[in-house]
């Protein structure tokens, strides 16, 4: 066997064996990072409680949220997340992973969220019941010592979840396929975990709707008292044209004291 084919088969079989250390110093697949709270259930098919209140999100509107953050702000990057690990998990020590990804050499080491590319518009699609994103991202990082600049589109969908403590509804984003551009297999094998990895614990948590915005506290001065309603369940139900919440308040009054 001649020095050439040995150490091409040595280069493919190091490739191969080093991915596969990879992807096991990774954990495994990529899961998004636990957040707080619950997910969001559908509305009861039997109605809603009394005291609930409708608040519609329709497409448009994260449609012109999106696009007012690519045109006036930076767009949204995150720095990889060499060791794979959730934010939730332990995390396994970085030299483990580093033999073969190093953010050296130039490489900014970071993945970028682009308004458009490879095909398709990063946005929030309200379809069949569900919330995907289609996400257009670039990014670089080192393989191997050599810097890869990288660009794809990553499929996620947008679970909502809601935090009674922090009286809080939350988005949360979980990657289910990487597309990446022009990129051969085995550096894909490196990046494409890196980014479906940095995308779910980087990017969560996505804060819908803050107390202070779904919460009521209304002085009546004909009563010389104050209305208050902190937010007891939200539900939620997904159309073609837009999301529907259904907040459902729990009423108290309060007289004020007399100074």
């Amino acid at each position: 066997m001649s020095k050439a084919l040995t150490f091409i088969i040595g280069a493919v079989l190091g490739l191969v064996i080093g991915g596969g250390l990879v992807l096991y110093f990774f954990g495994g697949a990529p899961r998004a990072a636990q957040l707080p709270g619950v997910p969001i259930q559908a509305p009861d098919p039997n109605g809603s409680p009394a005291g609930t209140a409708s608040v519609v999100l329709n497409q448009q509107f994260f449609d012109t949220v999106l696009a007012t953050i690519f045109r006036d702000m930076n767009a949204p990057a995150f720095p990889l997340n060499l060791t794979g690990q959730n934010n939730s998990e332990a995390t396994v020590k970085p030299q483990y992973a580093s033999f073969a990804l190093q953010n050296s050499g130039g490489c900014d080491g970071k993945i970028t969220l682009q308004p458009q590319g490879s095909g398709v518009t990063t946005g929030v699609r309200l379809e069949s019941g569900k919330i995907s994103a289609p996400l257009a991202f670039t990014g670089s990082t080192a393989v191997f010592g050599q810097c890869i600049n990288f660009a794809g589109w990553a499929q996620a969908a947008l679970q909502l979840r809601y935090d009674e403590a922090q009286q809080t509804v939350f988005g949360q984003i979980n990657v289910e396929t990487v597309n990446l551009d022009g990129v051969l297999p085995v550096v894909s094998g490196f990046v494409t975990p890196l980014v479906q990895t940095t995308i779910n614990n980087k990017v969560n948590p996505i804060v819908i709707l803050r107390g202070q915005q779904i919460a009521l506290n209304l002085p009546i001065s004909a009563t010389d008292g104050t209305l208050k309603a902190n937010v007891k369940e939200v539900r939620s139900e997904i159309k073609e044209n837009g999301l529907n919440l259904y907040v459902t308040y729990d009423f108290a009054g309060t007289k004020n004291v007399a100074q």
